[in-house]
């Protein structure tokens, strides 16, 4: 199978690395002037893993997008809208778009395959998206994962599925975009909330901030019409090891340094998700307490340790 992997970041670089391996014909592209495609360009290799020579690497994203049958986009989400604008001049007919990136668009809510939507005819371009737990760190050592891949069209997925799975990463089917998107972008705003308390030393408050955001999040899954399961699964429950515990997490990373008031240089999905999500709650009147503190702590300057005692001041209610 011909696949192009546009954006070729950490995750993008392993998508590449990781589809070459299992025998697919692979194109890794990204921008020109971006640090992490010159050094793949010039170097074919990483800090995180080496590409081999059978991967070809291009800025031309008409190219690109040309010889593919496969677009998998691994991206920082908050550009998806702006890139696929470029994507989309060209002609898409016949090709599968797979979204290798977790978040939901800070501006308006929408989840990713909903913006890929906006662009394209579903019937001719069907959209899937592939998330789950898994570092580039592991799987380059040859450490085995389990993901999803889901799509509104069954057969697509469950072709990409058979196409994709390897000793390496067995894939589950989706059977709920809406589960599958959301928690997965909710996790990365949960891994936020495991750094900042590693930072404050309450490390051990991880286990009820899994259970209990977990709760959460299948509150706001079933508010957007998904199934509130999915929130169990591997796209949030099961991703938590990879992000909550995982020293290579940059959303953990990340809220671990704002804890110690230190800045965190690279990107943090989670940041601009907890946002979306705040306000998703707000429209629907979901009850997102874990999301909430989060997001009055990134964004409205509140408190931390504020915040943490609210939450153990709620008043009683039974757990499930």
């Amino acid at each position: 199978m011909k696949i192009s992997v546009l954006g070729c970041g950490r995750w993008g670089s392993c998508i590449a690395w990781y589809l070459d391996k299992i025998g697919h014909e692979v194109l890794s592209c990204g921008l020109a002037d971006a640090p992490e495609f010159i050094q793949l360009k010039k170097y074919h290799r990483n800090d995180y893993l080496v590409f081999p020579e059978s991967i070809e690497v291009s800025s031309d994203l008409s190219y690109a997008v040309e010889r593919a049958e496969v677009i998998v986009i691994s991206i920082s989400s908050q550009y998806l809208r702006s890139y696929f604008t470029d994507i989309a001049k060209n002609n898409l007919d016949g090709k599968t778009v797979v979204l290798c990136m977790k978040g939901v668009e800070a501006t308006t809510g929408k989840r990713l395959s909903q913006i890929v939507g906006e662009f394209v005819d579903e019937e001719k371009t069907p959209v899937a998206v592939w998330v789950g737990p898994g570092h580039p760190q592991d799987y380059v050592k040859g450490i085995p994962n389990c993901m999803v891949i889901d799509s509104a069209n069954r057969e697509v997925k469950e072709k990409l599925v058979n196409a994709f799975t390897s000793e390496l990463i067995r894939f589950y089917i989706g059977k709920d975009l809406i589960g599958s998107e959301i928690g997965a972008a909710a996790k990365n705003v949960i891994g936020i909330a495991a750094g900042i308390l590693d930072g404050l030393g309450y490390t051990s408050l991880k286990g009820g901030l899994m259970a209990r955001g977990t709760q959460e999040i299948a509150r706001l899954i079933e508010a957007l019409g998904g199934n509130k399961m999915s929130a169990f699964g591997l796209c949030h429950l099961g991703d938590y090891e990879a992000t909550l515990f995982s020293p290579w997490s940059h959303n953990r990373m990340y809220g671990e340094d704002f804890a110690k008031g230190k800045h965190f240089e690279k990107l943090a999905e989670g940041v601009m998700t907890s946002k979306a999500l705040y306000n998703l709650g707000r429209r629907y009147d979901v009850d997102l307490p874990i999301v909430s503190a989060v997001y009055r702590a990134l964004f409205e300057g509140a408190d931390i340790m504020d915040e943490i005692q609210q939450l153990f001041l709620r008043s009683v209610k039974d757990e499930f």
